[in-house]
């Protein structure tokens, strides 16, 4: 049986100094929790978020990595820092980062293949703009995500990898997929990965929907058979509206 990951992305808010207290409070609202709980935090509230989910269920995962483990990389932050740090997860390939900062599907996979190999458990992001959906293209974009992003990864390793679907057209907006479109897309993304590896291999593969997911429609969204939790960015960042979300994922 798989496992349910909820996964909160703060990307860039809370202060350092809000993320202790912050972090305790989510380990406190979720006691008790079912599945996996995740903070995914900006690298300077880091520290500040292992520290606080010391001796808790909660896990702290970073937003980015370099592929390199050192180097003149300016502003980046290897996997050996995150691991240093006692970091767990970290999120591949999100669509800000492809649309903002030039992230690539080869990156992308650079990127998974360096976190597996230090032990980091990627949570890599796929999906589709709408013009992109409205063309009928989805499924054929997607399966070149994710086919580039498993480049050269065995299944052993493959199988680590949390696969967050986010249409890109709900992501912020406040717009999200139909349990049924969400559905769709993820029983999809599970029949690309039983190409590329195996139909056993497949079933095995942790497959999250972000995108607007809150606790007024994550009860739906992870009902579905193929939705094994949530990639959550706005309602990550109240305790009151992530708590819902976490306890709906059994």
């Amino acid at each position: 049986m798989r496992k349910y990951i909820i996964a909160g992305n703060w990307k860039m808010n809370k202060l350092p100094s809000e993320t202790y207290d912050f972090v305790k409070e989510i380990a406190k609202v979720t006691e008790g929790a079912t599945c996996e709980v995740v903070c995914c935090t900006p690298y300077v509230c880091l520290t500040e978020a292992v520290k606080a989910a010391e001796g808790t269920h909660v896990k702290i995962g970073a937003e980015n990595l370099h592929f390199e483990d050192k180097g003149a990389f300016t502003g980046e932050v290897s996997a050996d820092m995150l691991k240093d740090i006692k970091v767990d997860y970290v999120i591949i390939g999100h669509s800000e980062r492809r649309q903002y900062f030039a992230e690539t599907d080869e990156t992308v996979n650079k990127k998974t293949i360096k976190a597996l190999e230090k032990g980091l458990i990627p949570i890599v992001c796929v999906g589709e703009s709408l013009e992109e959906r409205e063309a009928g293209i989805t499924m054929d974009l997607i399966a070149i995500q994710i086919k580039k992003a498993f480049a050269n990864i065995e299944a052993e390793d493959a199988k680590k990898v949390v696969i967050a679907y986010e249409p890109i057209w709900a992501i912020g907006t406040g717009k999200t997929a139909t349990a049924e479109q969400a559905e769709e897309v993820c029983k999809g993304i599970r029949e690309i990965l039983a190409e590329l590896y195996c139909e056993k291999c497949a079933e095995e593969f942790v497959i999250q929907y972000g995108g607007s997911m809150n606790d007024q429609n994550a009860a739906e969204l992870l009902a579905k058979p193929n939705i094994d939790g949530g990639l959550i960015g706005g309602a990550s960042l109240v305790a009151e509206k992530f708590a819902p979300i976490v306890k709906a994922a059994k």
